[in-house]
């Protein structure tokens, strides 16, 4: 790894990968086939893509049992206390809105509503995530959703991974298909014969599923669009090299263009860390991955002190942030911008990715200064009431009609004063 003396601001700032015009006109092509032929279009690009043709893409109950008859069952009891951790966390995130009293009987509320249907989209293809399963629908269940939807791709058996089906059956999530790619994210918003669209989509993907998030944004919400995952390292001369370097290669093995920077206060572990980066390189499975992410996203920088440090962290706002360091507690309270923090040597980030509790579906590209990682917040609308009793609005409603004549518009103002007291009712 490159090691440089931290002088200046520094950014984990890339260029989004908006897509090229050959993918974004494949998008626009597959989300118009899906909206105007339904399952027709989904079982064509299912095939050209995934390999695969099925009668029918919804998940059965016997797949799932088949599935969970062969899962390991230690794994299995793994998998459910996870998803008691991140469910407990979860629950205190939970709202139950307000009522404001007013004078003369007036008052104001504010109510929070779950949304009725939300489509989670859990990645495929060379790979099986049941901690994003876990990750995006807890939150929602918490918040009170009534119907949640999984989509993701099954491989040319026409399965979804065992991991996948053991996650959907520990939260009892029963409507899932095995659709994946641009096709599953036009049928979650536009809905076909099998498949009925959902208010939100959910869940990270290939950047085919990023761009068509992207198109259908407005007649569905989605979370985020999120990057190549991130992390920061802030350590000084009480970390541990050896592990310093395996939590950078945590997040290097995730993608070429992902990013693992080191922010130090020691020369020495600045030197040992580049070293021991290079070692653990040559064991990992995935070493062609994480090594085109380190020559290319990935550094270590020497700060002349920990404030310096800090700065730097909270100019980069990274989406994972490991704090290593004497007194990590206190330092931890100065940090600003940060998706997710893990305070101390025990603390690697994987914790959080799989078991604390905690949700690992955070922003990136230094969105971390605007945004937040994925929550029950996601998965309910607010809704104000306004109640005004005969005497409250009589004793605003010339302010009302002042302040809507300020701005041009004679109707707003001609609507309030159609009350009472203009009409010889005062």
């Amino acid at each position: 790894m490159k090691i440089t003396t931290l002088t200046q601001e520094i950014s984990l700032k890339r260029p989004l990968d908006r897509g090229n015009e050959e993918q974004l006109r494949v998008v626009r092509q597959v989300l118009a086939d899906v909206r105007e032929q339904g399952d027709e279009a989904l079982r064509k690009y299912s095939e050209k893509w995934d390999g695969f043709s099925p009668d029918s893409f919804r998940v059965t109950q016997a797949e799932i049992e088949e599935a969970i008859a062969d899962f390991d069952p230690q794994v299995y009891k793994d998998l459910q206390e996870a998803a008691a951790n991140i469910r407990l966390y979860h629950e205190q995130q939970k709202r139950t809105g307000y009522r404001m009293p007013l004078d003369n009987g007036s008052w104001l509320a504010q109510r929070i509503l779950p949304l009725e249907s939300v489509g989670l989209y859990v990645p495929g293809g060379l790979a099986a995530y049941p901690s994003s399963v876990l990750m995006n629908v807890i939150p929602a269940q918490e918040a009170g959703v009534k119907r949640i939807v999984v989509t993701s791709p099954a491989g040319k058996d026409g399965k979804l991974p065992a991991g996948v089906l053991a996650a959907v059956h520990i939260l009892g999530v029963t409507e899932i298909y095995k659709v994946g790619g641009a096709q599953a994210i036009a049928a979650l918003a536009y809905g076909t014969e099998t498949i009925a669209p959902v208010d939100k989509i959910t869940g990270p993907g290939n950047i085919f599923v990023a761009l068509a998030k992207r198109e259908v944004f407005g007649e569905v919400a989605i979370d985020m669009i999120a990057g190549p995952s991130e992390i920061c390292v802030l350590a000084d001369d009480t970390a541990y090299a050896d592990e310093v370097a395996a939590d950078l290669l945590s997040q290097a093995e995730h993608d070429t263009l992902a990013c693992a920077i080191l922010i130090t206060t020691s020369d020495a572990l600045a030197e040992e860390v580049a070293l021991e980066v290079e070692k653990q390189l040559n064991e990992l499975p995935k070493e062609a991955i994480a090594r085109k992410s380190i020559e290319n996203f990935g550094h270590i920088y020497v700060a002349e002190s920990l404030e310096d440090a800090i700065l730097a962290v909270n100019s980069l706002a990274p989406e994972h942030l490991e704090i290593v360091t004497e007194n990590a507690v206190e330092v931890s309270e100065q940090i600003e911008h940060a998706g997710a923090i893990f305070i101390g040597r025990y603390s690697s980030e994987p914790v959080g990715d799989y078991f604390a509790g905690t949700n690992h579906v955070l922003p990136t590209n230094s969105t971390a200064r605007f945004a937040s990682g994925l929550n029950v917040d996601d998965f309910i609308k607010r809704t104000s009431v306004v109640y005004y009793s005969e005497k409250t609005w009589a004793q605003n409603a010339p302010k009302i009609a002042r302040l809507a004549r300020l701005e041009g518009l004679e109707g707003h103002a001609r609507a309030v004063e159609s009350r009472g007291w203009n009409k010889g009712e005062e």
